[in-house]
């Protein structure tokens, strides 16, 4: 198939080439112009053949919108939007709307696989009318990994049902990342444990825990085994929040998910406020001892009073 892909990230870049590898006729346009094949969306719209398919894979929110709203300007009725960001699924009926007003098709896809897409293939969890979904099969069928296709490709629901079930994947990551990370302190603590990484590598086959996660932390200990060249700092992306929102909406309970989130808030803090407050607390009612705070480092002597 012939198409065209704005946005050459991390991620569209290396879906170009899997495309390319593929045998697909990829037209590429990025911002920054040592990536791109094309100088504008003007000039892309341009070179791609009626009815035109159009991925597009930029950050969520106002850079999305904007470029779903310029397409709309540009394509014409029977043309094709994928939109494989990681876009809020309530964004999605708005992008179908203004292109709908043009004739034009939308299907939203949750795509995960990241930096190693490109060996390894792409999730792909598509929203929008089973005819968009077909005419596109071919290019997920070069995307999602090699095997049955239900095993990398689903198609969720109607539109905005992809960007859901993406943003539900990222919450479950969320959590499992936590549960090992918890794990790998706890064994890093335990003076009975002497070779952490190596128990670790010793899950990734034969245990209920393995998993592709657990493969790349065990690559990640085999450079730092003490993870001493990073800082403790982690973001959090949208969808983590929006899952959290989601099942407060839905009335579900995900404590798991909702204290993987929090924990990345607490990432942040060098001195937390609230464990300030706690510690006032513990000393008041109980005469517990407490840190008072040095003159650099937060940390300070131990009193009793």
């Amino acid at each position: 198939m012939q198409l065209g892909l704005v946005g050459l990230g991390k991620m569209g870049f290396n879906m170009r080439e899997r495309l390319r590898r593929a045998g697909h006729d990829v037209v590429g346009y990025d911002r920054a112009a040592e990536a791109r094949d094309v100088a504008s969306l003007e000039e892309l719209v341009d070179q791609l053949d009626a009815p035109r398919l159009v991925w597009v894979m930029v950050p969520a929110g106002d850079p999305t919108r904007e470029t779903v709203t310029r397409l709309a300007e540009l394509l014409d009725e029977g043309d094709l939007v994928i939109e494989g960001g990681n876009s809020r699924f309530s964004d999605d009926q708005r992008n179908a709307e203004i292109l709908a007003e043009r004739g034009v098709r939308y299907v939203d896809c949750g795509v995960s696989g990241g930096v190693w897409g490109l060996e390894e293939g792409y999730g792909l969890m598509a929203g929008g009318a089973v005819e968009d979904i077909e005419r596109a099969m071919p290019v997920f069928d070069a995307l999602r990994p090699e095997g049955p296709r239900e095993e990398g490709f689903a198609h969720a629901g109607g539109v905005g049902a992809g960007h859901y079930a993406k943003m539900v994947h990222n919450g479950i990551e969320y959590g499992l990342m936590q549960a090992y990370a918890e794990g790998f302190e706890l064994l890093a603590a335990a003076p009975q444990v002497e070779n952490v990484p190596e128990v670790l590598r010793a899950w990734t086959r034969g245990t209920v825990v393995r998993s592709w996660l657990l493969d790349l932390m065990v690559q990640a200990l085999e450079r730092d085994p003490q993870l001493e060249n990073l800082r403790g700092y982690v973001e959090d992306s949208g969808e983590g929040r929006w899952t959290i929102e989601e099942a407060i909406n839905n009335a579900v309970p995900a404590p798991v998910m909702s204290a993987a989130l929090f924990a990345r808030f607490a990432s942040r803090q060098d001195d937390s406020p609230a464990m300030r407050a706690v510690a006032a607390l513990r000393q008041q009612f109980g005469g517990h001892a407490v840190h008072h705070a040095g003159p650099t480092s937060g940390a300070g002597d131990v009193h009793g009073h």
